[in-house]
């Protein structure tokens, strides 16, 4: 018997997406340098090989396998609080030989835990099924928001809370927990920590302490400004080459391309972003069972949520909470992340009509 070779993965995603990392590097040079560039390279390199290893599988293994990835989450998330290392306040990282964030697994493995439960469950769910995906969803929210993060933790339940969306929650039922969460604001005020009050009060006012907590927002702000239509040119950013903008190789590096590329470039970038978008939408849209269905729509949604909670945050529209750029800020885990995803959505595309017959 001869065995099927593996093919190259859904072509119009991969190209969008190797379309998107090559930009990506070019502003990280102008941002960080040629050694950057290096590192990151090399964490393409990876992450680009996990995107067309996982495209070969089944996507029927996924869902055989999600209970045992979504237990791991959870024991790596404990590990972290009671051996985690500790990084400027927060303790967010696992040391395996090299640093990892667990967190950012269960960015998929929620998502997939969910669509798990859901996965028999008649459309919409019944209330069983929803109250369990509401517990698993929040277990996971509670360990990461200990580290502490709220920001990782809010965007980790949206993905979960996603799939259930997806799965057909009544607007009714969506609009009264919406009001709920608007009402319960001045009481979760209480509970959270003094730099989580602060960000949201510099959000509020970045002028109320312009050389402090406020300098990230402003310069940025002048950053994206000064760029105008067409841009300074590449390399020839201000506010990046002379250390005004902060964190530019990561958080902010959208405010370099806005500065050195104008309206112009950010314009392609969100067009890029788009297409992507709307062809993981496409592939969830054709999927064959519900399971998968759920979790490529849920993930392609997150996604679209980390590009705008970043360009609301360089922008001022958003408080800072330290969500990069998806595939062009620096960063290793993010990177690989993000196109293990992308893989779990081309194999559901791949192996559609398989799963049809």
């Amino acid at each position: 018997m001869i065995k099927r070779l593996p093919t190259f993965p859904d072509p119009i995603l991969s190209s969008l997406i190797i379309v998107l990392l090559a930009g990506g590097l070019v502003v990280l040079y102008s941002a960080g340098g040629w050694v950057l560039v290096e590192r990151q390279m090399i964490r393409i390199i990876l992450g680009l090989g996990g995107f067309f290893l996982v495209s070969q599988i089944r996507p029927e293994r996924f869902q055989q396998f999600t209970p045992f990835l979504f237990t791991i989450t959870l024991l790596m998330l404990v590990a972290v609080l009671l051996v985690g290392i500790t990084v400027k306040g927060a303790q967010r990282w696992l040391d395996v030989g090299i640093s990892i964030q667990p967190s950012e697994l269960g960015k998929i493995t929620l998502p997939m835990m969910v669509a798990w439960l859901f996965r028999q469950s008649p459309i919409p769910p019944r209330w069983p099924a929803l109250l369990a995906a509401l517990a698993v969803i929040a277990l996971v929210a509670g360990l990461i928001y200990q580290q502490p993060d709220l920001g990782t933790a809010l965007l980790i339940a949206l993905s979960g809370l996603f799939v259930i969306y997806l799965a057909g929650l009544s607007w009714r039922l969506i609009i009264g927990l919406s009001g709920f969460t608007v009402l319960s604001m001045p009481v979760l005020w209480y509970f959270l920590h003094d730099y989580q009050k602060n960000r949201i009060l510099t959000f509020l006012n970045p002028e109320s302490d312009p050389l402090n907590r406020g300098w990230n927002i402003i310069q940025s702000k002048i950053a994206i400004g000064s760029g105008g239509f067409s841009g300074k040119g590449w390399t020839e950013g201000s506010q990046t080459q002379l250390d005004f903008l902060p964190e530019h190789s990561t958080d902010f590096i959208l405010s370099v391309l806005s500065e050195e590329f104008g309206f112009l470039g950010v314009l392609l970038l969100f067009m890029l972003y788009f297409c992507i978008i709307m062809r993981c939408l496409f592939i969830a849209y054709h999927a064959k069972n519900t399971y998968n269905r759920l979790l490529c729509g849920a993930l392609s949604l997150i996604f679209f949520v980390y590009v705008v909670i970043n360009a609301g945050m360089i922008s001022g529209l958003l408080p800072v909470v330290g969500v990069p750029l998806p595939l062009v800020s620096y960063g290793g885990t993010s990177i690989l992340t993000l196109l293990l995803s992308f893989g779990i959505i081309a194999a559901i595309h791949k192996h559609k009509k398989l799963i049809q017959q």
